[in-house]
């Protein structure tokens, strides 16, 4: 973990109120796992807003560039919106334990990475470290499945298409792909196929869908893994402001997760 002011390379619209930015980041580049994340000060000399917002990573580059995916949906993420190629920009990270460790023994497994509106932000990371590990072993699938609202906020197709993953989409008014839910995309995918016996669920998304995505594993006897979204206050376990509830008692999101074993959670 480090806490730098590192360089924005650019800070680019990706749709409506949909913002990709690149970070030089080398030091931390290296240590980063899929699924974790930085605590980002998102005020310029002011303290306001006083508290860091959490960004997972969405990208790492072989320069050592990190990436971050995020949408404006208030006055920190609006203040990070406005900066420029060139701001220098105050992170800590990288912080949780991320997806990595839960890949160690799933070369021979399908792997199935269900993502819902701006859970797709770690996914992109995963799915190319999933995809790197087929190839280098026995070319099992990396399937995709997109949930959004609409085609306007869809996020990221292109990206995991160009990653050779079968990518299927979903959004709840039909604009593209199935109309419904992707949770739905996923009960239709393993009921049309005999995935259940070697494939692993990834997912991140709001804990409505991650809840009802334990139930589908569960009912299929499949492995799953969750990355929750939430708020968080210090990122780094000491207020225990981001807790979920777990059969072993409570964990801390930002600490002991954000990744956790959906079928250990009391829902």
């Amino acid at each position: 973990m480090i806490q730098a002011k590192v360089k924005i390379l650019s800070n680019i619209k990706a749709g409506p109120n949909y913002y990709r930015m690149t970070l030089a980041c080398p030091a931390a580049a290296k240590k980063i796992k899929p699924g974790q994340f930085f605590q980002v000060r998102c005020g310029n000399k002011s303290l306001d807003p006083f508290l860091r917002r959490p960004f997972s990573v969405h990208n790492v580059d072989k320069k050592g560039n990190i990436e971050i995916l995020y949408q404006t949906i208030g006055k920190a993420t609006v203040l990070l919106s406005d900066k420029k190629s060139g701001d220098a920009l105050d992170i800590i990270g990288p912080l949780g334990n991320g997806f990595e460790q839960r890949t160690a023994n799933s070369e021979r497994r399908t792997s199935i990475i269900v993502a819902g509106g701006m859970g797709v932000a770690p996914m992109l990371f995963l799915a190319e470290r999933l995809v790197h590990r087929r190839q280098t072993t026995d070319h099992r699938k990396v399937i995709v499945l997109i949930g959004a609202k609409n085609k306007k906020n869809l996020l990221c197709e292109k990206e995991f298409r160009s990653l050779g993953c079968d990518v299927k989409i979903s959004t709840d008014d039909g604009s593209k792909g199935k109309k419904g839910f992707v949770t739905d995309a996923l009960k239709g995918l393993l009921n049309a196929n005999r995935y259940t016996l070697n494939a692993t669920l990834y997912a991140c998304g709001p804990s409505p869908m991650l809840e009802e995505i334990a139930k589908i594993a569960a009912a299929n006897k499949i492995e799953s893994y969750g990355s929750f979204e939430e708020h968080m206050a210090c990122g780094m376990g000491n207020c225990y402001g981001c807790v979920v509830k777990t059969k072993k008692g409570y964990k801390r999101i930002c600490k002991d997760g954000p990744v956790f074993d959906l079928g250990e959670i009391e829902w």
